[in-house]
């Protein structure tokens, strides 16, 4: 039967275009009636290409393709949520390991499907990336996790850490408010660095445990050191501050998607037995966890809602440039 959609694309000017496409699912795919998509960083860096926007979709399966029900237990009127990657291979060391976010073989936002997009009104979506939606989580909170939640997360569960570490997390934004919330609710003691005293009662609302303004300062002076550092900021902090409250073995995360140099020496690593670890989104069964440990514990984000519009879009992506989103941004297709 298949759908014609309405998509919000990129273009070369930067501008804003709306589109129209259609879509049969493949055998492996569901047709998705999107609702709510957020708006996030990883948008911004596709707005100069021809191409569909948005990757944190939410949306009701209307249509499967004729292997679904053999392979999957979707079904038609299901809630699902989509991320940056489209599809998993399934068969290659990676996928069979549980370790899908690094399968080689996989399709993402950016490099396929770019006639579609979440910025949009529908979409297909192969079933080995597509995400059941607890019934705790509205809709409109469910968009900013499947990539902004996700990304967070996977420090937090696929690590190592444990209840009671001390988490530092620098950067109070789209990412930050949700590192905050899952570590405090993990058991973790969040200890919050951003630059002034602005955003400090938000941080302990969120649950942070400490919070320290670091605008000026030469020195973070004597806070007990912390077992893991993630990088929220949209820019690289200067990481000769943060070393010296690094415990002996942390692991710092960057997860803002940068081409800047993290400016750190061998030696700095090798004395204090620190690892820098990449880490983008989370695997299959994590991100499923992390929908099941958000909606039992009530972890979701801030957001502002926009129309599903050229305009809504405009607006959204705008507001995201201009550094005032709080904190994240949902577009809502009109009824």
């Amino acid at each position: 039967m298949g759908i014609e959609f309405n998509v919000f694309k990129g273009s070369k000017s930067g501008e804003i275009i709306e589109g129209k496409g259609y879509r049969d699912p493949k055998s492996t795919e569901v047709i998705v009636k999107i609702s709510h998509c957020g708006v996030c960083g990883s948008d911004e860096h596709f707005r100069h290409t021809e191409q569909g926007l948005g990757h944190e979709g939410i949306g009701i399966i209307s249509e499967v393709g004729s292997s679904v029900h053999d392979l999957s237990e979707f079904r038609v009127g299901d809630r699902v949520g989509m991320a940056y990657f489209h599809k998993f291979c399934g068969y290659c060391k990676h996928c069979i390991t549980g370790h899908q976010n690094k399968c080689r073989n996989s399709t993402c936002f950016g490099s396929a499907d770019q006639d579609q997009g979440c910025f949009g009104t529908a979409v297909a979506w192969d079933i080995s990336a597509l995400f059941k939606i607890p019934d705790g989580i509205s809709s409109e909170d469910a968009g900013p996790l499947m990539c902004g939640g996700a990304t967070v997360w996977s420090p937090l569960y696929d690590q190592g850490l444990l209840p009671g570490d001390r988490i530092g997390v620098i950067g109070i934004g789209g990412l930050g408010h949700l590192a905050i919330q899952f570590a405090s609710k993990m058991g973790m003691e969040v200890v919050v660095f951003s630059s002034t005293e602005s955003k400090k009662q938000e941080a302990l609302d969120f649950g942070a445990s400490e919070f320290h303004a670091t605008s000026g300062v030469e020195s973070l002076g004597d806070i007990e050191k912390v077992d893991a550092l993630l990088i929220t900021t949209n820019v690289n902090p200067d990481l000769s501050l943060f070393l010296p409250v690094l415990a002996a073995g942390a692991k710092v995360f960057p997860l803002t998607i940068s081409t800047e140099v993290l400016p750190f020496t061998p030696l700095a690593l090798i004395g204090g037995f620190i690892s820098v670890i990449g880490s983008g989104l989370a695997p299959t069964a994590s991100v499923q966890a992390m929908l099941s440990f958000a909606a039992k514990n009530g972890v979701k984000p801030k957001i502002e809602k926009f129309p599903m519009t050229k305009a809504g879009v405009t607006e959204a992506m705008q507001k995201l440039r201009d550094g005032k989103m709080r904190y994240r941004g949902v577009l809502v297709v009109p009824n």
